[in-house]
This record gives C-alpha cells, structure tokens and sequence, in this order.
C-alpha cells in the first residue's frame, strides 16, 4: 500500500479490501496512509474513524462516506481544478 496517496486518486485504493468492512477494520487497514489535500493531509485510517457508518458494503460507499467526513476545504476553492485530471 502507499505511503501517501492524493485525496482524487484514493477512490481506487479502498478497494484494496474486503467488503462489507466494519469502520473499525477499514480503519486499521489505512493507518499510516497519508491522504493529501488541497490544504494539507490527514491519515486516512483517522478519517475513515470519524465517518458516522458502523459498516460500509463496498468501497463506493466508504469513498462516499469519507466525502462526507472532509471538510469542505479538503477540496480546494469551490470551482477550482487542482489538474489533477
């Protein structure tokens, strides 16, 4: 697994795991995985923690839910493009 992963390419990467998945278990299994926003970077197991869902049925929904749990400024400007297509 990567060490550091930007928050646009990380959709792909959740799915490096067994589903359903406990947030418990996602958690544990990113630790240590930098994810870089557009205003700094977190770990990516401690978001996965703070997301309100107890268990998520596949990667589509954890990615879903880890959009819920960034805040808006973990995006960028609203309208910006970081070119990262």
């Amino acid at each position: 697994m990567q060490d550091s992963i930007k928050l646009s390419r990380v959709e792909p990467i959740l799915q490096h795991i067994t589903y359903p998945a406990s947030r418990r278990d996602a958690a544990d299994s990113f630790d240590g995985v930098t994810l870089l926003l557009a205003d700094g970077d977190v770990d990516l197991g401690e978001v996965i923690r703070s997301c309100f869902t107890d268990t998520f049925a596949d990667s589509g929904e954890l990615f879903n839910e880890l959009n819920n749990a960034l805040p808006i400024e973990a995006l960028g400007e609203p309208g910006q493009s970081d070119g990262d297509a």
